[in-house]
């Protein structure tokens, strides 16, 4: 558990972790420099909770491998402050890695609330597929954070590429990790709802776009770096990356009210879906529409936005 100023749903995330079904775990608790009553709940469950406190804040990234240098386990999972975790997550999930030597992570299905309600299922259709699925993650990433649990051997051979979360990305630094997990590793899925992942008032994703374009660029020259012969053997995802980063700058330019530049950045593929057919006429609104815009696709249902 990764923590700065979190005291507010803090212990309802703790309490979620104590109540597991299956007792054989530690808490990896590492404070980024809290202000808040965070350290004295945290300290208040006791020898369960290894508690520790960095000197200085850091990025998120950064913090989540100091705390995983103290864990001691041969799986880790991780739990953000404000999730929660339904009594038997964990058992479930070390059932399918005890069964499964060839597996590096297994996720659940999550539930999506506001602290008072659900509001959706994330896989209430269908579950994702399983195995070695690298090239269906990088198409869609489905992991939420709180739902991941990996194993130590897989995390320690991202290692020798140079680091576990990679602390020059801010935004894709967790899509990067089960990215790299997924390219050597099989995957596999609980397909049940043992994770409540949080959301607090407006979506923001659409306000990060700029830095999602620049980062997912980023991951591709990485993946090319590490991995021989990818353009050849991944040549559809050098191509979704591409097209992927350029309609991420795109809506990044609309919301500074630069629509004619983002016309400029999807232009070779504006005809390849409905949704870069619809942002090219969007982008003619001015900028101040974009809020409008974000809130009326993200009521699309899943289908439809992907």
């Amino acid at each position: 558990m990764n923590c700065l100023n979190s005291a507010r749903d803090l212990r309802e995330a703790l309490d979620s972790v104590m109540a597991q079904t299956c007792q054989d775990f530690e808490v990896i608790f590492w404070d980024n420099g809290s202000t808040d009553a965070s350290p004295d709940i945290a300290r208040s469950y006791g020898e369960k909770v290894r508690y520790f406190r960095g000197t200085v804040t850091v990025p998120l990234g950064a913090a989540r491998n100091l705390a995983i240098a103290q864990a001691r386990g041969r799986y880790l999972a991780f739990l953000d402050c404000d999730d929660i975790w339904r009594p038997r997550k964990l058992s479930a999930q070390m059932a399918l890695f005890e069964t499964r030597q060839d597996v590096g992570l297994v996720s659940t299905d999550t539930e999506i609330f506001d602290g008072k309600r659900v509001l959706r299922r994330i896989f209430a259709e269908s579950a994702p597929v399983r195995g070695r699925v690298f090239t269906q993650l990088m198409q869609r990433q489905w992991i939420s954070m709180s739902s991941a649990m990996i194993r130590r051997e897989a995390l320690d051979g991202l290692d020798a590429h140079g680091q576990w979360f990679d602390e020059s990305l801010n935004v894709c630094e967790e899509a990067d990790l089960f990215y790299r997990i997924a390219h050597d590793w099989e995957l596999d899925h609980v397909d049940e709802p043992l994770t409540l992942w949080r959301v607090h008032g407006t979506n923001t994703t659409f306000r990060k776009f700029g830095q999602f374009a620049d980062e997912t660029l980023r991951i591709l020259a990485k993946h090319r770096r590490l991995y021989p012969d990818y353009d050849q053997e991944h040549a559809e995802l050098v191509s979704l990356l591409t097209r992927r980063a350029a309609f991420q700058k795109a809506v990044a330019l609309w919301r500074e009210g630069h629509g004619r530049q983002a016309r400029a950045a999807i232009q070779l593929w504006r005809h390849d879906s409905h949704k870069h057919r619809l942002f090219w006429w969007a982008s003619y609104l001015p900028g101040v529409c974009f809020d409008m815009a974000a809130r009326l696709y993200f009521a699309l249902p899943a289908r439809l936005r992907r």
